[in-house]
């Protein structure tokens, strides 16, 4: 989940690559009915890792893909499914609210595990902000910090840790499929 523009559905291509890498199956859920060419982004992302991918016609209801995707999952035994969600200012009621709407639409046939906020690396304080918004709305378990090798900045994840308690669990370092890392804290301070 998160903003506009921070990089979601590429991180989402690197983390297939990285549970394919561990010999997991992966689907993707194309619930970014909203953005033009989103699900065909996403496509690409699933061809070059292998993963299946579910998706709707533009502008379905995201909520509907990601419940057909986990049906999808579940009857072919996939290890892991990865929802991809339209972006969304966190100002917009009814974008968050469709947003949890997905969360529970999953939750009613299985457990979402992992809610990963993207958040891009120059975001500043209104990374608090939006963290804050996004985990009061779908229960955010950890963060990605994106767009790292365009910027030095990114310190705004450590405040959202220390004030939220949400960890900072991976950073994208680059476009290519392999440029998502875990978070070291002490490689990141001394970066």
């Amino acid at each position: 989940v998160g903003v506009n523009g921070t990089g979601k559905t590429t991180t989402i291509g690197k983390l297939a690559q990285d549970l394919r890498d561990r010999n997991r199956s992966v689907a993707m859920a194309a619930a970014d009915t909203f953005r033009a060419a989103a699900d065909e982004q996403l496509g690409v992302w699933a061809e070059r890792t292998g993963a299946a991918m579910v998706k709707h016609k533009p502008g379905a209801d995201p909520g509907a893909v990601a419940f057909d995707a986990f049906q999808h999952a579940r009857a072919r035994s996939i290890d892991v499914l990865i929802v991809d969600t339209a972006g969304r200012l966190h100002t917009k009621t009814p974008l968050m609210d469709e947003l949890a709407k997905v969360r529970r639409v999953i939750e009613k046939e299985g457990t979402v595990h992992e809610v990963l906020l993207v958040i891009d690396a120059t975001a500043g304080q209104n990374g608090l902000v939006q963290a804050r918004e996004f985990a009061g709305a779908v229960g955010v378990t950890g963060i990605v910090l994106t767009k790292l090798d365009g910027t030095a900045k990114g310190g705004i994840a450590i405040a959202i840790e220390d004030s939220l308690g949400i960890p900072i669990k991976l950073i994208g370092i680059g476009e290519g499929v392999d440029d998502l890392e875990p978070f070291d804290p002490k490689t990141y301070v001394d970066a």
